[in-house]
């Protein structure tokens, strides 16, 4: 008679062979009864609704929201293709928003289809479907990211005037991807849609695309419509750092930070300027590195101790010759600390002696900072040396968040964006902030991002005489709010607040 393990282990075995096409998101009679039961009551499967399961872990627990979200577009795909086989797609606003690559999973998401009936299935962790029956045309339709959209024109043509100011960054982002106006004139002149061709001439007026809106105008005009152009971005700050034809998440990283930077210049106390006593600003850098060391690793959930960083500190933790120093997660990560650390003093001494600006230095040395991080992982044999190459490429997902951070073939495109923001930069507070938020927002390596994005902050901090500034562990949660706060709702106020305060903290301590 088989023994509960090796029944567990058959179990395991077809839901194996299900996921090795990538798949999270089964039916559930994908599976017989025993073996669906078997892997629902050790934690392998967990229901999604009736019929439908997701692949999951037992030491996943059960408020985590993880394998939900990395799994929902893949779920949306599945039912809807299921319900309503090819005959459905995403409303027009969610369409606009993966167009501009706004990856954060929203609370409801509408389907559009002819087969809907205005019903509202409840998801997971307050998620849910929403399926309006609306008459959808082929020609204005196309896939993005597994599901299927509308396309920019049609969308733009379709989303009401309250969406321009409810996602203004979105919606520029999404206009600016346009190469040519003709396609969604065409559609407007088709639907006779004057209303709607004076709010796109406005919007597109409003971007700095004065071309576009002059051809609408006249197109309708020769036409024989009376167009009122309006501006339904009214009140929105303009967004003039996209330029046409940019890459999604490049204009979008110009968007944000554009859109943001004010806020974080008023908040953010005025930056005392370079050090004129640069070796008491390293050796105040030198002696916070035990509390940042602590804090830092903390945040990330390494159990760190005061003992433990000193041993790597003064050299004695030796992972060759040491076997529980090898096998130990924790002290790798801290030497691993250790060591980035003294590659960033380095950029900082750099920084502050006025000798390079500090987002041309940290675009190439914030690759060093990562290698350091995690090279004695590499030497204790526990992770391959490809993982010191570089970005990541493949996708991750952020423990109880909304953010979905982007594609990995989009990462390069983002941090080269994102430096070139840094470098054209001429607030420190802004390049700190700003550049801190969107590291962790493209999230480029598979691991180590959050203390990369913490090495920059300081690194930017230094470039305006500020002092080196911890996160501490107590305060992660509003932390962790503010980024999320940042992410998700595009409003950086409550994480430049936090950020501000801990800097104004640090520099009452430096004296």
């Amino acid at each position: 008679m088989a023994k509960p393990h090796e029944k567990l282990a058959e179990s395991l075995a077809i839901l194996k062979d299900l996921q090795e096409a990538g798949r999270r998101i089964f039916k559930s009679y994908e599976l017989t009864r025993i073996h669906r039961e078997r892997l629902l009551q050790n934690g392998f499967l967990r229901a999604v609704i009736k019929g439908w399961l997701m692949s999951t872990g037992p030491q996943t627990q059960e408020h985590d929201t993880t394998p939900w979200y990395s799994s929902f577009w893949e779920f949306c795909s599945l039912y809807c293709n299921d319900r309503f086989g090819k005959d459905w797609f995403l409303s027009p606003e969610q369409s606009l928003l993966l167009h501009a690559e706004a990856t954060a999973i929203r609370p409801q998401v509408v389907v559009s289809t002819p087969r809907g009936t205005n019903n509202k299935v409840d998801l997971l962790f307050g998620t849910s479907l929403y399926d309006l029956k609306v008459k959808v045309m082929p020609d204005e339709l196309t896939e993005k990211n597994g599901v299927r959209v509308y396309t920019v024109e049609a969308a733009l043509i379709r989303v009401p005037e309250g969406f321009f100011q409810r996602a203004p960054i979105e919606m520029q982002v999404a206009m600016a991807s346009l190469r040519d106006v003709s396609t969604v004139l065409g559609l407007l002149l088709d639907g006779g849609h004057s209303a709607v061709a004076g709010r796109l001439a406005g919007a597109f007026r409003h971007v700095g695309r004065d071309a576009f809106a002059d051809e609408i105008v006249a197109a309708f005009e020769s036409a024989g419509y009376d167009v009122r152009e309006t501006d339904p971005f009214a009140g929105q700050a303009r967004v003039t750092a996209i330029a046409a034809g940019l890459p999604p998440l490049v204009a979008r990283l110009r968007a944000i930070w554009e859109s943001q930077r004010a806020a974080v210049i008023e908040i953010f106390p005025k930056a005392p300027g370079l050090p004129s006593d640069r070796a008491a600003y390293m050796k105040f850098v030198e002696d916070i590195y035990e509390s940042d060391a602590y804090h830092s690793l903390s945040i990330e959930g390494y159990s760190v101790t005061p003992e433990l960083i000193d041993r790597v500190r003064e050299g004695s933790w030796n992972p060759q010759i040491d076997e529980e120093d090898r096998k130990s997660r924790d002290a790798l990560a801290a030497r691993g600390y250790y060591l980035a650390f003294q590659k960033v003093k380095e950029s900082v001494a750099a920084i502050i002696s006025g000798g390079e600006p500090g987002g041309a230095l940290t675009r190439d040395t914030h690759r060093e900072w990562y290698r350091e991080l995690f090279a004695p992982s590499v030497t204790a044999g526990i992770l391959r040396a490809s993982a010191l190459a570089g970005y990541r490429n493949h996708p991750v997902y952020l423990r109880s968040s909304q953010h979905v951070p982007p594609r990995a073939e989009t990462a390069a495109d983002g941090m080269n964006a994102l430096f070139d923001l840094l470098e054209g930069e001429n607030e420190s507070s802004v390049r700190a902030v700003l550049g801190h938020w969107l590291v962790g927002y493209v999230h480029p390596y598979p691991d180590g991002n959050g203390r990369i994005a913490r090495f920059l902050m300081n690194a930017m901090l230094a470039s305006g005489g500020y002092p080196w500034t911890v996160v501490r562990v107590d305060d992660r949660k509003a932390y962790l709010a503010g980024l999320e706060e940042a992410s998700v709702k595009m409003d950086v106020r409550p994480f430049a607040q936090f950020l501000s305060d801990r800097v104004t903290w640090s520099s009452a301590r430096a004296g």
